[in-house]
């Protein structure tokens, strides 16, 4: 027995049904497979804007996989640390600027009310060739370690010979040098763009003003002469750290380079010729605590992921940084290079960093664009 035709209206309405069904099971379809790597692993998309030199951290293969086991896949934009700030971060899940204070101003901007998270951190060290640093030393201006491959910038006599705008000619030694010519400088990042060349001030200021950290305006004003030298010499600089230290390494730029240990140590660990490099540590320098800024429930997750993991901590060990509360971890990876590094960071002052809005301010007194602290 044959089915019976329906009318035209009961045919139109199943239709429609019908069509409601299966648009229904393709959405559904979308839904389930939208989010899975190539094993089938369903996770979740992170997305957030990080400093470049988290960059490679990130696109790792063994951090993919190790987050992705965990549920997630990071997808990353890099920026300036303290360029986060003007970036429209709606539909991000966090924010990663490398210190506390762009992160403070980042999570007053978009009012989040999660609590930052600091994975790790780097201190600022300033990176010479061999005849560089050899210069210095013979003129007071570092000391070197036995190997050569590692000492310490003397903060003060180096910002004396700043406010003297002495040149690299007028110090013993550098006579054969070519390289070795003009102002003497430190190559820093755009202070009012990126963290490393705010921190640089900040240590500089407080050095220069007698071991105090910049609380006001009275206190910008005492060494904001000094600190527009320090900057205005360099002429254009970068907005992130990565790039000076690439010139650097492939021979070309600055004598003179600051960057983050983290950017040496990664390429120590992987067994990277260094040729004549030599880590000065400056005597009295800052350290970049890199912090996570949750802006979702899925950003506040990966934060604890990187802080607490410890597959994630030993490959962020890896990538040269140093993870919050466990010394033991950096010193266990670096221990065929202390020819390099200043493990225990001895002799080595932490200078206190003023508040976001202080030293904001101090940048932009540096680069000679006003302000108003």
């Amino acid at each position: 027995m044959g089915f019976r035709e329906q009318p035209a209206p009961v045919r139109r309405i199943l239709g429609i049904v019908l069509a409601v069904l299966l648009l229904g099971g393709v959405a559904a379809a979308l839904v389930v497979g939208g989010d899975q790597d190539d094993s089938g692993t369903a996770t979740k998309t992170v997305r957030g804007v990080i400093g470049s030199e988290k960059a490679e951290f990130f696109a790792d293969p063994e951090v993919v996989k190790a987050l992705a086991a965990k549920g997630l896949t990071v997808r990353t934009e890099t920026s300036g640390s303290w360029d986060m700030e003007q970036l429209p971060l709606a539909g991000y899940d966090f924010a990663f600027p490398s210190a506390k204070a762009p992160a403070d101003g980042i999570k007053a901007k978009t009012k989040t009310t999660a609590t930052p998270l600091r994975p790790f951190y780097s201190p600022l060290v300033v990176v010479a060739h061999s005849a560089a640093a050899k210069v210095l030393a013979d003129n007071g201006l570092a000391t070197l370690g036995a190997g050569g491959h590692t000492g310490t910038l003397r903060m003060e006599p180096y910002l004396a010979a700043a406010r003297a705008d002495r040149t690299w000619q007028q110090l013993k030694g550098s006579a054969g040098h070519a390289e070795l010519s003009g102002t003497l400088f430190i190559t820093s990042t755009d202070p009012v763009a990126s963290n490393s060349g705010a921190l640089y001030l900040a240590a500089a200021s407080y050095v220069a003003d007698g071991g105090r950290v910049a609380g006001d305006k009275a206190a910008v004003d005492r060494t904001a002469p000094l600190l527009r030298k320090l900057t205005q010499v360099q002429g254009a600089q970068q907005s992130s750290s990565d790039a000076p230290f690439r010139d650097f390494v492939s021979g070309v730029g600055n004598p003179l380079v600051l960057v983050y240990e983290s950017q040496v140590a990664s390429q120590l660990i992987a067994k990277q010729d260094l040729g004549d490099l030599v880590v000065l540590y400056p005597d009295t320098t800052v350290n970049s605590d890199h912090t996570l800024v949750p802006l979702t429930e899925t950003g506040r997750t990966l934060g604890e992921l990187l802080s607490s993991d410890p597959e994630l901590r030993k490959l962020a060990v890896r990538h040269g940084f140093r993870p919050q509360g466990a010394a033991a971890e950096f010193t266990a990876a670096t221990a065929g290079h202390t020819g390099y590094l200043n493990q225990t960071l001895g002799g080595v002052r932490q200078a206190p960093v003023p508040t976001s809005q202080v030293l904001h301010e101090m940048a932009l007194r540096a680069r000679d664009q006003g302000g108003t602290a």
